[in-house]
């Protein structure tokens, strides 16, 4: 693999505790032996989380693209973005080889077993009940809450956000030309939660809906059945629709629970409201571009497809034959995989939250996460020591015109690749509540989150 790349795979293994050298990433051959292999299932019946899967080479946003954007020339771990370095389950890649093998890739007819899938996965895992005529399929979350943003908030007025909060929304938001409104949580006993008197104060008549993270990306809260009833009752009293996007629902830590906005007791709540969701994060298919949403109101439903396909759609509701075949094999398939992969990101936690507070004194971390595979972590120390501040200023005076300002938080993010080879995610593009932060996507391998751990405690022990 040519050097100049950034790609050292060699580095890779070695770094992640593999043994074993296996072929250059990116042929035709390797990826093929790839996928045949990711097909079988372990002699002992169980699923190989264990072993690192070097992604490096396949033009991977969290690996690959890092390396590029961020001038490294080798790579420990791609820690950002948020999807998976396991090998899918292998109930999804028998479905898409089997579908391969039929060499024609006409017009998709949606089969009814999709939907059913879909209806049939929420029912048995979540007690959730769907209507078959509300459910409605989009080409991924994003695409979903822009159509229903057009659908129920005008050009100009406010979205709620409780900050920090996933930055994709930002991305949303700016698709529908309305504004964020943003009301950043509390922080106590290290814990997040939500601000109840902030954020009904910036109920007012500009606001018209709020988009829930539940799990919340990237502070790893599974809010209770009170703090969602109490969000509800506001959000109905003030005429505000609730986009509940419900994407890291399977990730639930030991002792957690999801409750489903859904499943409020209060049915008018319920109606005020839109579900979106995806096998994408549960499965690591965020490429096959396959998502879905549901509500209980009719009018909101209608709105949101009417966005997807009328004459001023931006976008079409439309699926690609392989991403609803790998959907409905995750949900008909793949949950004994799943169920293993919920357990074994749970331990991940454990590790690193045990790793930061032995080894890593100048990071923070607060009390585990209660659901997802990311870490928030607080960088302020870090940010102090290397100046992240002065750095950024510096940077700042050279920007051309146009160009973003340089946030310290990119510049604890450019100090972590070029001093212990990890990629992380700064915390400035999650909102107000992100300056010091950085966010960490610990779904990989027991070997390779070691050995990032390693190579970041041993960068930051020499500042």
């Amino acid at each position: 693999m040519p050097q100049k790349d950034g790609l050292n795979r060699r580095s890779f293994l070695r770094n992640a505790g593999l043994t074993a050298v296996v072929g250059a990433v990116g042929t035709r051959t390797s990826l093929a032996g790839g996928i045949a292999d990711a097909a079988a299932e372990p002699m002992n019946g169980k699923y190989d989380f264990d072993t690192p899967y070097n992604r490096l080479g396949t033009d991977s946003v969290k690996w690959d693209q890092q390396v590029r954007t961020l001038g490294m020339d080798h790579i420990v771990a791609g820690m950002g973005i948020a999807d998976m370095d396991f090998r899918c389950a292998p109930a999804i890649t028998k479905a898409l080889q089997d579908r391969i093998a039929h060499e024609n890739w006409g017009y998709l007819d949606m089969p009814k077993t999709f939907a059913e899938g879909v209806l049939a996965w929420n029912k048995k895992r979540y007690g959730v009940d769907i209507n078959p005529d509300l459910l409605g399929f989009a080409i991924g979350v994003h695409p979903g809450i822009i159509a229903a943003l057009r659908t129920v908030s005008p050009p100009g007025s406010k979205v709620l956000l409780m900050t920090p909060i996933y930055n994709g929304f930002y991305w949303d938001l700016t698709a529908t030309n309305t504004k964020p409104e943003e009301s950043v949580m509390k922080f106590s006993s290290g814990k997040f939660s939500i601000d109840f008197e902030d954020l009904e104060r910036r109920m007012t008549s500009e606001t018209k809906s709020l988009i829930l993270c539940n799990p919340h990306n990237p502070t790893g809260n599974c809010w209770t059945r009170e703090d969602l009833t109490t969000l509800g009752a506001m959000c109905l009293k003030r005429k505000v629709v609730v986009l509940a996007d419900e994407i890291h629902c399977d990730f639930v830590s030991k002792g957690q629970k999801y409750v489903p906005f859904s499943t409020l007791e209060n049915r008018d709540i319920v109606n005020n409201s839109i579900t979106f969701k995806a096998a994408s994060k549960s499965f690591g298919l965020a490429a096959m571009k396959c998502a879905w949403f549901f509500t209980t109101n009719r009018d909101y439903f209608t709105g949101v497809m009417a966005n997807f396909t009328g004459a001023m759609a931006s976008n079409r509701a439309d699926l690609n034959t392989l991403g609803m075949l790998a959907s409905k094999a995750a949900y008909s398939g793949g949950e004994a995989w799943l169920n293993q992969c919920v357990e074994y990101i749970d331990g991940n936690h454990d590790f690193v939250h045990s790793y930061i507070k032995a080894s890593m004194p100048l990071v923070k971390v607060g009390a585990k996460p209660e659901g997802t595979y990311l870490t928030w972590l607080d960088v302020t120390q870090v940010a102090e020591r290397i100046g992240a501040k002065q750095m950024a200023a510096e940077a700042n005076k050279k920007q051309g015109e146009g160009m973003g300002a340089v946030t310290p938080e990119q510049m604890v993010q450019l100090w972590f690749a070029k001093n212990a080879f990890v990629a992380l995610n700064p915390g400035h593009t999650f909102g107000p509540g992100g300056a010091n932060h950085m966010r960490m996507n610990i779904a990989t391998s027991r070997k390779t989150l070691e050995a990032a751990l390693t190579s970041m405690s041993g960068a930051l022990k020499k500042l």
